[in-house]
């Protein structure tokens, strides 16, 4: 009988167990775009149905979609956020304003966002609450926080990406999404920040196979998000500003699924000396921005599309 194995205790794992899947997190964009509808879906992502099915019927199961119905003749249902979803609106911010950083353009949206309370175009950016300056994983320190602790290292099973998928071609923004939907990937990275950056810590850390482990530190390397130097991964600049994403995924799993205790990281944040907590602020007056302060327009090739949050 394999052993199991334990790692400390991680928000983000958690709240990768859920959204830490390309096409879940090709769903979500679409959704903040305004598609609530089977049809819709599957024709912005240009996911396969049996794949789309599945993901959507997971995010109802996880709590974040709700279905309702709009046909009885057919019988047809829509798909509506609730609470739970809404919070992850940070995380979608968040990995926007990476893919307007370092993402592919050819082939992509064009996609405008206007704050209503400045009336300005705006590229809401991640800073800390308190002091409002752009959050950098250099300015950070951590410790353990009330909810430390183990848990075991058991994933939940993800389903072979099939060559469609593999070779998926949406005008969706997907690069980001290649990376945190990629759970390996993403908890390498997370290790990475918490300075355990050789081959074994890592390991060590996520409890990765190692087959697995070495595959992804190549790819990550390759795609410059870390690179490899005397046998010590760093993370590279277009590494450290994914740190914001992960920071959001883990407030959102702090809310949702920490530990009664509490969470099992804290941030300090070294510029106010405040615990850091991640806001999107709009880069015209510099105010929060949610949801509902957000208007937007994109376009798909011909297809001119505008809608409000």
């Amino acid at each position: 009988m394999t052993q199991t194995k334990y790692i400390r205790t991680c928000s983000i794992w958690r709240a990768l167990e859920v959204v830490g899947d390309k096409p879940i997190l090709l769903l979500l964009e679409s959704y903040w775009l305004g598609t609530r509808r089977f049809s819709d879906f599957q024709r912005q992502t240009s996911l396969l149905k049996s794949v789309i099915s599945n993901r959507l019927q997971k995010l109802v199961d996880a709590g974040c979609f709700q279905k309702t119905l709009y046909s009885t003749k057919p019988e047809r249902y829509e798909y509506r956020g609730t609470e739970k979803l809404l919070d992850l609106y940070p995380v979608a911010l968040s990995m926007f304003y990476w893919e307007q950083k370092w993402g592919r353009v050819n082939g992509k949206i064009l996609l405008s966002l206007i704050h209503k309370t400045c009336r300005q175009q705006t590229l809401p950016k991640p800073v800390c609450n308190g002091c409002r300056v752009e959050i950098d994983p250099r300015d950070v320190t951590w410790a353990e926080g009330p909810g430390v602790g183990l848990m075991p290292a058991v994933y939940g099973r993800r389903r072979r990406k099939t060559r469609s998928e593999k070779d998926l071609i949406t005008p969706l923004f997907d690069e980001i999404a290649d990376i945190i939907g990629d759970r390996w990937s993403a908890l390498i990275i997370r290790s990475v920040f918490t300075n355990l950056n050789t081959y074994q810590d890592i390991c060590d850390d996520t409890a990765i196979a190692t087959n697995i482990l070495a595959e992804r530190l190549e790819r990550l390397c390759t795609m410059a998000i870390v690179e490899k130097n005397n046998g010590v991964y760093k993370l590279t600049p277009k590494g450290r500003d994914i740190y914001p994403i992960l920071i959001a995924l883990m407030e959102w799993g702090d809310k949702w699924y920490a530990a009664p205790e509490g969470p099992p990281l804290l941030l300090t944040h070294k510029s106010c000396q405040e615990p850091l907590k991640h806001q999107m602020a709009c880069t015209s007056c510099g105010e929060s921005v949610v949801a509902q302060d957000i208007e937007f327009e994109f376009s798909i090739q011909q297809d001119h599309t505008h809608a409000v949050m």
